[in-house]
């Protein structure tokens, strides 16, 4: 019975492991739908690098740094348990590799690739798995004294800020290092537009991503006895309110429709196993609708280029979420209960201060040492020329 649990264990997290993974094909094609046209191919090669990269840093570095485990054993001592412990590294490093994913969206059509090829490496390796120890391994006591001076203990399920907080503000110190694209805000005051490329590719990697939203955040349980439908249930009500809250505030503009999904997934994740379903459904209503105003603020207001609206997508909403999951998680409002606002607001601005912070200074630092930015000319030709030397649709460049 024993080698059942485990074997059911390992069944259930590794199939949450391929459902995220399948996650970062949705972040490629979202990117891919969004950016001009020739910057695609760009969008396609970092989410894929990216996902390699993060796996070497988090195997030898990052999950060492979060959980005090490492691979360095032989493989006869890695098998124990059905090789439990070997998918649910696998597990944690599908949301480990969301960083750079999220962060590639906003710094697209102009980043170079081998610094942030550098980026991935530091991140994944060392700043993310950071701020995981400290929320999901009790890591400096942090998580002790939020339990006996805040109440309880702060709580993110599946990581509205550990992952997507996290990764929304590292995000926005790298937007800020770089800069916007050029021409997209003219002397004049005007802004130029930069409409999405393609449609239904940014709608094809939106259903990608919300389809293994369910593996994201139901299998954070991580054991099969853990499972809870409540979570299900939390995630597509989150997933609709998002929906139509951008579907309305967004006047029907499809890739504010397509974001909106996200945008109530991220939300959610935090309390998905605590809310009540209707709490569920207005977090995720409450964060469609700061996705497209803040989306809209940030681009035309405050000109920072963020070109996938990673910042408010997952960085506010992410926030959001934690804050959330302190209301909506009560048992006055119909939640489970086990959690007080006051820790819920501490453990979200610790999480925002750690990637603003490391934002800042990981991008600052490479700037000042070998340089983020496509010079020009290259930039102008496009990241898939100039970097990877081949179109989208190579047969429009050529002359047969």
């Amino acid at each position: 019975m024993e080698n059942l649990k485990y074997g059911s264990d390992v069944l259930f997290i590794l199939l949450g492991a391929i459902m995220v993974l399948a996650m970062h094909a949705g972040f490629a094609f979202l990117e891919l739908g969004t950016v001009r046209r020739k910057n695609q191919v760009n969008a396609l090669v970092k989410i894929l690098t990216d996902f390699a990269i993060s796996t070497i840093a988090y195997f030898f570095i990052g999950y060492s740094i979060a959980y005090g485990v490492s691979f360095f054993s032989g493989a006869e001592v890695l098998t124990q348990k059905n090789g439990y412990e070997l998918v649910k590294f696998f597990f944690l490093l599908t949301f480990a590799a969301a960083i750079p994913a999220i962060i590639s969206g906003g710094i697209a059509e102009r980043a170079k690739f081998n610094p942030q090829m550098a980026a991935t490496f530091i991140l994944v390796g060392f700043v993310y798995p950071f701020y995981e120890g400290i929320v999901w391994n009790n890591h400096f006591g942090v998580q002790d004294w939020m339990a006996a001076h805040l109440g309880a203990k702060f709580h993110d399920f599946a990581g509205s800020v550990v992952v997507h907080a996290m990764g929304g503000w590292l995000a926005l110190g790298a937007v800020t290092m770089l800069g916007a694209r050029r021409g997209r805000y003219r002397k004049d005051g005007m802004i130029s537009a930069h409409p999405p490329s393609n449609i239904p590719f940014l709608a094809l990697g939106a259903w990608i991503l919300t389809v293994g939203w369910f593996g994201f955040n139901v299998m954070s349980a991580q054991t099969i006895d853990a499972v809870s439908g409540l979570v299900a249930v939390n995630s597509l009500m989150a997933m609709v309110g998002g929906i139509l809250a951008a579907l309305i505030v967004g006047k029907n503009d499809p890739g504010f429709v397509h974001n909106g999904p996200l945008a109530g997934l991220v939300a959610v994740c935090a309390g998905s196993d605590l809310m009540h379903p209707v709490g569920a459904l207005i977090t995720g209503a409450i964060a469609g609708a700061l996705f497209v105003y803040l989306f809209t603020l940030t681009q035309n207001k405050w000109k920072i280029d963020d070109v996938l609206g990673v910042w408010p997508l997952h960085g506010v909403c992410g926030a959001w979420g934690g804050i959330a999951a302190g209301i909506f998680g009560l048992k006055s409002l119909g939640g489970v209960g086990g959690v007080t606002f006051g820790a819920q607001l501490a453990g979200t601005l610790l999480g925002v201060g750690i990637g603003l912070i490391g934002g800042f200074v990981v991008y600052g630092a490479l700037k000042a040492l070998v340089g983020i930015r496509l010079d020009p000319e290259a930039e102008f030709e496009g990241a898939d020329l100039s970097i990877h030397k081949i179109s989208a649709t190579a047969e429009h460049d050529t002359s047969w």
